[in-house]
């Protein structure tokens, strides 16, 4: 009952916000996302547990204000998603503006695909459907919403300018097909993994179970693997969508070491970025869920 009315309060909270202008819809998804993370205790325990481990060095009261202000941006997120079908190619660069483009033309230009090493860094939910008006749609990998009223809106938003989500579920074939064409796909990839999806890994000196999807596709394909994430510029008032420089991948001829080799390097991306922007990656995340055999649970 409380899942059904918290999918229920999501619906309501972004058909509200379409009806808002796009500040005062900022304005309200703010608080509106400051709500609920005052709401649920589980996810500022995880936020407060994570944060210990990121930056053992900080108070927890910086660690709250630094929560407080990653709630903030979400709200902000939610906001600019729904509000992004106001925009079209011409206009798009008064929200987003895009940087590094160059790297992702000549990966793209190599003819193997690209997959974009991405995760909950900035507005990840912006970046894809901004890319799509700057004139290079892509596929992504999701996971369906537990409630369809609430899943087919957020794809609505996600797919207006011409991306196609994949359910990751059953995904394999359809990346490669889309890879081998030449296209480009975005995975999600800071999230806790089940032992028999993923490899342990070092994030933030903690071994993270991490999925090894993204490397073991990178292998097979030689799809470029590109570093890819939108972000909010303070100085500029605007979300920037960054691409960086392709990443080499490590070949040895042992795949599982290999693996575990490039899921360590992609790692490491994440928790650069994290270190960069703290206050613009997912904290409240219980990303060291999955623990190696024999250490006991953080959370």
């Amino acid at each position: 009952m409380k899942r059904r009315l918290e999918f229920a309060l999501a619906w309501l909270s972004l058909k509200f916000l379409e009806l808002l202008p796009r500040a005062a819809a900022r304005a309200f998804g703010s608080f509106v996302a400051r709500l609920a993370y005052t709401l649920r205790p589980p996810l500022r325990r995880a936020g407060l547990i994570n944060l210990r481990i990121a930056f053992p060095d900080w108070t927890d009261a910086r660690r709250r204000r630094l929560l407080r202000d990653l709630a903030r941006h979400l709200g902000w997120m939610a906001a600019e998603l729904v509000h992004l079908h106001d925009l079209d190619r011409t206009t798009i660069d008064r929200v987003v503006i895009p940087d590094g483009f160059e790297n992702f033309a000549a990966a793209h230009n190599r003819g193997k695909g690209v997959l974009y090493l991405t995760g909950h860094m900035g507005a990840w939910e912006l970046g894809p459907p901004a890319q799509a008006l700057f004139g290079f749609p892509l596929h992504f990998l999701v996971r369906p919403l537990d409630n369809p009223r609430v899943d087919a809106l957020v794809n609505r938003y996600r797919c207006f300018s011409g991306n196609v989500p994949v359910d990751k579920t059953n995904s394999v074939r359809t990346v490669i097909r889309v890879l081998r064409s030449g296209g480009a796909v975005g995975i999600l990839f800071d999230l806790n993994a089940l032992p028999g999806e993923g490899v342990f890994v070092d994030f933030f000196g903690v071994p993270a179970c991490t999925t090894k999807g993204l490397a073991r596709l990178a292998l097979q394909t030689d799809a470029a693997v590109v570093p890819s994430y939108c972000y909010w510029d303070r100085d500029l008032r605007k979300y920037r969508l960054r691409f960086e420089p392709a990443l080499d991948l490590v070949r040895t001829g042992d795949l599982d070491a290999d693996v575990r080799a490039n899921t360590q390097r992609f790692t490491r991306v994440i928790e650069d970025f994290a270190r960069c922007h703290p206050d613009q990656w997912l904290w409240i995340h219980k990303r060291f869920k999955t623990r190696p055999p024999g250490q006991p649970p953080i959370y």
